[in-house]
């Protein structure tokens, strides 16, 4: 089995690398059986939200990890399945409808910082 913080580090990274914002990483492990992490993060067009997914599907795979399930390649949200993590890419005004931080908030806000590149 994968290390899911792995998994993690490497979508985060990925989504920085196209210039994602306001990622958020939640560890969810001990409030559902869905999965143990959310990323989340939020794109500014069309274009960058297939752009950060096509990265992320890129860069876990180079490692030889696959998605599970992929969900919505043509709308404002893609959903990316890793079974141990589930990578939320969304468009801002989908990103403010559907609030999954706010879903989540008993989960844990893991700090992401260090894999971010500075500017």
């Amino acid at each position: 089995m994968e290390n899911y913080f792995d998994i993690v580090k490497t979508a985060v990274k990925a989504i920085d690398s196209k210039r994602g914002s306001d990622i958020e990483v939640i560890k969810v492990n001990d409030i559902t059986v869905l999965t143990d992490y959310f990323v989340i993060a939020t794109a500014t067009s069309n274009t960058q939200l297939k752009a950060i997914a096509d990265e992320v599907e890129f860069k876990l795979s180079e490692q030889g990890i696959e998605p599970h399930h992929t969900e919505g390649r043509t709308s404002e949200w893609i959903c990316l399945d890793y079974v141990g993590v589930v990578v939320h890419v969304l468009l801002s005004n989908s990103r403010d409808f559907y609030q999954l931080e706010r879903l989540w908030e008993d989960g844990e806000k893991i700090d992401i910082d260090e894999f971010l590149v500075k500017e």
